[in-house]
């Protein structure tokens, strides 16, 4: 940070955000490989909070990646970049008390610490969701044929094959989308939410 850069606090806080809106900010990040489910799970949650009246917004490639993030490659260090800006609007949103929604695959598990080190340093919550399918699956669901150009060698660094995915350790939900389809992966999260008061149904 710039040394002439000085944080003014706003005169509007969290915690009066949260009593007007009658919720608690709060993101839940969607972690797993490509064509594991991650973002048809997300499209889906986001509608049925919307449909509970909830402030709700579905972070994705498609939205940042061609946004906000449009400068960056697929390199180790762009991916990197990718999630650390993803990790800081997530947490930008979630202070105005949004339920925020991420779906991207960041496999580190060092970028995805510090996406929930973000939230963690301003009381913050911060939900790891492993959306979770073997490599096989997702192989033969292959919705844009990724694999199979990852496995020719025409797109490298492709996570899973020529890149490695680490798998979160502790996540707060881990679903198993060979096992789990839509509707249950998303009673499942809004389970979750209500259980730890972050909305009411």
């Amino acid at each position: 940070m710039a040394a002439n850069i000085t944080f003014h606090p706003g005169s509007v806080t969290n915690l009066e955000r949260t009593d007007f809106l009658g919720q608690k900010g709060v993101t839940i990040w969607l972690t797993g490989l490509s064509a594991s489910g991650k973002s048809t799970i997300a499209c889906a949650l986001e509608q049925h909070l919307l449909g509970l009246h909830k402030f709700v917004y579905r972070l994705d490639g498609d939205n940042v990646r061609f946004g906000l993030n449009k400068d960056l490659g697929f390199d180790e260090k762009s991916r990197n970049e990718n999630i650390r800006r993803i990790g800081e609007v997530s947490k930008l949103f979630a202070d105005s008390s949004c339920i925020a929604i991420t779906a991207f695959i960041s496999p580190y598990r060092i970028d995805r610490t510090l996406a929930r080190t973000l939230h963690e340093q301003t009381s913050l919550p911060f939900i790891e969701v492993f959306i979770d399918a073997p490599l096989e699956v997702v192989e033969q669901r292959d919705p844009k044929g990724l694999y199979k150009l990852a496995r020719a060698g025409e797109i490298k660094d492709f996570t899973g094959i020529s890149a490695p995915y680490e798998t979160p350790e502790n996540p707060e939900i881990h679903i198993k989308t060979h096992e789990t389809d839509v509707m249950d992966s998303v009673r499942i999260i809004t389970d979750y939410l209500v259980s730890k008061g972050y909305i009411s149904l």
